[in-house]
């Protein structure tokens, strides 16, 4: 047992002064993350902040069509809720998909995006990671390398991001409210994963000390028309090899918009937009459908490793990509 201090404040705003204050500090959630690194040796906090009781579990009509989540939603609340479900479906089926019903009733909307990779490299403090351990080395390079990233990594770090939750959120555009020393500021969601680049230790682009207060889900009727589909090695609780969020609008068998973003290939959830460029004004077929896949992997980097590597990715995430929008289509019909 390590022991550490552990702090109940009365709101959020004095949350994140205790936590800015100690930079061993870490936030309290839904702990589905946190009590894991705990256990596994990857995290020695000094203070431990619950702020469980502080944020909000309201899921707010703004007008619309748009909503607001407050970062203490559960996920199993949040992927039940009727306006959810009705307006954003990708969102819905994206939860569905991850954890088991337990860890969905624990899990927070705040919390989820912020999980960390599933890299057993990183959660394995013998082995060198730079994610863990700055300047160590990469184990995962070479090693074993099926569950890794194809786009976006660097030679630092070739982690991918867990969470269906943030990709989901990713193709809607969604935007982040959050909580700092200097008061409040809104993030998209696009911008607040990082690409491991030299510094794979960072994952996002918060502070010390910042804290998620809501999601807001802006009002997008092409959202009303959305999927999400995860190809994974096991029918339940298991990360995804690949995964696609879409939302597409189709008049006349013309694709006039899309939304998507990829989950399982990269350090962060993976918009992807030279697809959606491609697919604006494409006839909604199986052809378009792998033109813009074409488009958007133009850049994918197989990693090669001990069980054989993840070339396996690359046409395997072209085909859930074209059977995603293939069903979605076909329902726009």
């Amino acid at each position: 047992m390590r022991p550490f201090t552990y702090q109940a404040p009365a709101d959020a705003a004095s949350a994140v002064r205790a936590v800015t204050r100690d930079p061993t500090a870490v936030f309290l959630g839904g702990g589905t993350n946190l009590v894991d690194h705990l256990k596994l040796g990857i995290l020695d906090p000094g203070l431990v902040v619950d702020v469980t009781g502080l944020a909000s579990v309201e899921i707010t009509d703004l007008g619309g069509g748009a909503l607001r989540v407050g970062a203490g939603v559960p996920n199993s609340d949040l992927a039940a809720d009727p306006l959810v479900r009705e307006r954003f479906p990708v969102l819905s089926q994206a939860l569905l998909a991850g954890a088991s019903g337990q860890l969905r009733n624990m899990a927070t909307t705040g919390g989820n995006p912020l999980q960390r990779t599933r890299c057993v490299y990183f959660q394995d403090v013998t082995t060198p990671c730079n994610k863990r351990e700055p300047g160590s080395g990469c184990s995962a390079i070479g090693g074993w390398t099926r569950n890794h990233a194809i786009l976006g990594a660097s030679a630092h770090c070739i982690a991918t991001h867990p969470s269906d939750l943030a990709v989901a959120l990713a193709a809607l555009d969604a935007e982040v409210r959050v909580l700092g020393q200097d008061g409040e500021r809104v993030i998209p969601f696009t911008d607040l994963h990082r690409l491991p680049g030299d510094h794979p230790e960072h994952d996002t682009v918060l502070g010390h000390g910042d804290l998620i207060t809501a999601i807001d889900l802006p009002a997008r009727p092409i959202a009303r028309r959305s999927a999400y589909r995860k190809v994974r090695d096991r029918a339940s609780y298991a990360f995804a090899l690949v995964s696609v969020a879409a939302a597409v609008e189709v008049d006349g068998g013309v694709v006039r918009d899309a939304r998507i973003a990829f989950g399982g290939v990269a350090h962060k959830p993976w918009r992807a937009y030279r697809a959606e460029e491609a697919l604006r004004g494409a006839t909604a077929a199986d052809d378009s459908y792998r033109a813009a896949a074409d488009a958007e992997l133009a850049d994918a980097v197989a990693q090669d490793g001990l069980d054989g590597g993840n070339a396996f990715k690359i046409p395997l995430l072209r085909r859930t990509l074209v059977a995603t929008l293939r069903d979605l289509a076909r329902e726009d019909a």
